[in-house]
């Protein structure tokens, strides 16, 4: 049996529930991660991804018909164009404005030490996530594990 604290990573990275979405997006890119716990001093109070601020950015897409174009097509494509980047550009400034505790995951789910990493296999197959904060007995944040976690953990196992 491999314990979770066998494969997690001990150094977790946080953010803080007050940061910005920007913030958020720029600590990700620049820690090259796709998620953290976040924190509320030394609470853990949910879980941010890429994937939820991406949902946040409701990036629009414009419907262009490129096969034969009408000629109204041509004359009504750069409207469409300009109206679609607009709309783009508000959910970004929106976005930007966005704190991370107002999309983040909450309330979080939490495995122990001790526990089995096929637990948290399972608890990430249940729930759909791609990773699980790691606590001790007072509810402190040890660790965090990941999905790589494991599949590392199950690859480097030695009985």
């Amino acid at each position: 049996m491999i314990k979770i604290e066998e494969a997690m990573e001990p150094n977790v990275l946080v953010l803080n529930k007050g940061d910005t979405i920007v913030d958020a997006a720029k600590f990700f890119a620049k820690n090259e991660i796709s998620g953290a716990p976040v924190m509320d001093g030394d609470e853990i109070v949910g879980i941010l991804s890429e994937g939820d601020i991406m949902k946040l950015l409701d990036v629009h897409t414009p419907n262009l018909n490129l096969v034969l174009p009408s000629p109204l097509d041509v004359i009504e494509m750069p409207i469409r164009m300009k109206h679609e980047y607009d709309e783009t550009t508000k959910g970004i400034k929106r976005a930007s404005l966005t704190l991370v505790e107002e999309i983040m995951i909450s309330p979080v789910v939490k495995i122990g030490p001790n526990d089995n990493i096929s637990d948290a296999a399972i608890i990430m197959d249940k729930e759909d996530i791609k990773r699980i904060p790691v606590v001790d007995d007072e509810d402190n944040l040890i660790g965090i594990v990941t999905r790589g976690d494991i599949v590392k953990a199950l690859v480097n196992y030695k009985e």
